[in-house]
């Protein structure tokens, strides 16, 4: 792992610079900045296929299938993370990263064959494969993260890794609506992020060459030959429990927001659609739905990652360095908990629209950094076995009672925003009391973050 270099050394031009960020110590900026680069390349990849998902799965089968295709994940995530596990024992750590990253390319050149052959239901299961592949790629990057920092390096750096990941989504986003506006099809947004996607592979080979990265690497992969499987770590150990419990109400009202999102900007589009057919009666209806819906939802994640990134860069370094873990893991929920009491006292939508922004920024920034954090107190099969089930599974679990929210409140509860709102709070309780549970069983591992203390001699503490 990372150590931190002599203190008698001068920091470099660029390590006095990023200091606006975050705490960079001399000899450090070479492989943080790799690694920024690398986050950067994955988002900006992940969200034209995300921006991409949107008309396709949402034109063809509105915003309840979308919901129903989130939860769906759950029930593939079943399969892949054993099956990761599987890789992860007979597969040597580069391997193992260079194996899932041609997977998704692969998988996106058969999308685009099946875009092309109007193969039916193509966009729930393409909305389905996209969750799996973000929580996948995203978790693989930060467990390799993860390896190569010990616990102290990692609080002062994973702030500025971050940023990679909000500017690589604004810039992705932005691009995606720029693509959209221009009436290019979804396949040849699929065919820029696969180029994106061999980028960041190439800057992941470049990574495996950095010493950080390669320290004890043969000891520490037959440690995951030994290690038991995702699930049984995550049930074994309290600490892990609480992540991921964390995790699934996270996501549990993020995604019941993003139905009310969805449901909301289809009837905005079809009120566009109404308003430009008196004044052109040619329009096709499901052209125009798509290129609205994924014009619309391209500026919406280019404002909620400008935010994100201004947050990512100057607020979440200074929010670890004074407030911990407790800091970072509180500000969503408490972000949440505000927006969605604000929509259950009456505030219409243009209200909620900002609302999901701030949620979304912040998770995007503050809690993004957090779910990396958790981590660091973790043994190696931790990071890498466990971190997939936990980000995977569990995450996508939370998509599933979320659909089942859904389902419920349109079916039998009849709920409208206000509804689904109140729900949100409740949650958002449990999730803050939950926050700070976690906050304090970290604080309890690693009971003084400023000194070295290798993430290895903690992790026998974890049960």
């Amino acid at each position: 792992m990372a150590q931190p270099a002599s203190s008698s050394d001068r920091p470099s031009r660029v390590e006095r610079l990023l200091g606006l960020f975050s705490e960079v110590r001399p000899g450090e900026a070479r492989t943080a900045l790799l690694l920024t680069a690398n986050l950067f390349l994955i988002l900006v990849a992940y969200y034209i296929i995300k921006t991409v998902r949107e008309p396709l799965v949402l034109a063809t089968g509105g915003a309840e299938l979308k919901t129903y295709a989130a939860g769906a994940q759950a029930a593939v995530l079943m399969f892949v993370v054993p099956a990761y596990g599987w890789l992860a024992h007979r597969l040597p750590r580069n391997r193992l990263v260079m194996a899932i990253t041609v997977f998704s390319l692969v998988c996106l050149g058969l999308f685009d064959v099946g875009a092309r052959l109007e193969v039916p239901m193509l966009g729930f299961v393409f909305y389905v494969w996209v969750g799996v592949f973000s929580v996948t790629i995203i978790a693989q990057f930060w467990s390799f993260a993860n390896d190569v920092y010990d616990e102290p390096s990692g609080k002062r750096l994973f702030p500025l890794v971050g940023v990679g990941a909000t500017v690589g989504a604004v810039c992705g986003s932005y691009g995606a609506r720029w693509l959209f506006e221009r009436g290019l099809a979804p396949t040849t947004l699929m065919h820029v992020a696969e180029l994106l996607l061999g980028l960041h592979l190439l800057l992941y080979v470049w990574a495996f060459r950095r010493p950080e990265a390669e320290h004890e690497h043969e000891a520490k992969h037959d440690s995951l030959k030994d290690a038991v499987g995702g699930f049984e770590l995550v049930l074994k150990k309290p600490y892990l429990r609480s992540i991921a419990l964390l995790l699934i109400l996270l996501n549990l009202v993020n995604t019941t927001g993003e139905y009310v999102l969805g449901a909301s900007v289809l009837d905005s589009a079809e009120e566009a659609y109404r308003v430009a057919l008196s004044t052109n009666a040619g329009l096709v209806h499901d052209t125009f739905t798509t290129s609205y819906i994924g014009a619309f939802y391209g500026g919406f994640f280019t404002w909620v990652n400008v935010a994100a990134v201004v947050m990512q860069a100057f607020l979440v370094s200074r929010l670890v360095k004074f407030a911990g873990l407790r800091g970072v893991l509180i500000a969503l929920p408490l972000v949440a908990l505000g927006g969605y009491a604000l929509v259950a006292a009456g505030a219409g939508f243009a209200i909620f629209q900002i609302a999901k922004s701030a949620e979304n920024a912040t998770d995007y920034s503050v809690m993004s950094t957090a779910r990396a954090m958790v981590w660091l107190p973790t043994t190696r099969a931790e990071k890498y076995k466990a971190k997939q089930a936990v980000d995977t599974f569990f995450v996508r679990f939370g998509d599933v009672l979320a659909a089942g929210v859904v389902f419920v409140g349109t079916t039998w509860a009849g709920l409208g925003i206000r509804g689904f709102a109140v729900a949100n709070v409740v949650v958002a309780l449990v999730w803050l009391a939950l926050a700070l549970r976690l906050a304090r069983r970290y604080e309890a591992l690693v009971p003084d973050t400023t000194h070295s203390t290798p993430a290895a001699a903690i992790s026998a503490d974890l049960a």
